[in-house]
């Protein structure tokens, strides 16, 4: 007997720089899938949507910023236990407004080195070596 397939959701998720060279994550809310671990800040798309327009609409929603200018940094899938993520990642290289917690979630601004010792999510750690190497 074959196991059930596993949900197939797709994310965008934006990597923020500021002047200092730190990046910006965000930390998922106890209760929620993965909840507790921090992230980078992102989120589901929607029907239809293309991972560009998911990023803006989600940053706008999540941050309270408007992206100006982002280009691919990477794709890839990632799987855990119950679901699968087809994640796309942006480095958002302009944007207008000062980000924010809108939806109450604590933020972080830390270096690239940090990434590894802060909690970052299982299925974000290729970003790091993405970043590492850009």
């Amino acid at each position: 007997m074959s196991s059930p397939e596993k949900p197939q959701i797709a994310v965008a998720a934006g990597i923020l720089t500021d002047s200092k060279g730190r990046v910006l994550i965000a930390r998922r809310p106890e209760g929620t899938h993965q909840g507790g671990w921090w992230e980078f800040p992102g989120g589901k798309l929607q029907r239809g949507e293309t991972p560009l327009q998911g990023l803006i609409r989600e940053l706008r929603e999540e941050l309270g910023i408007e992206v100006r200018a982002a280009r691919p940094l990477l794709a890839y899938r990632h799987e855990y236990p119950e679901r699968v993520i087809d994640l796309h990642v942006w480095r958002v290289t302009e944007f207008v407004g000062e980000p924010a917690g809108v939806e109450g979630q604590p933020l972080r601004w830390v270096s690239i080195a940090e990434l590894t010792t802060v909690g970052l999510l299982p299925g974000d750690q290729p970003i790091i070596a993405a970043l590492d190497g850009s």
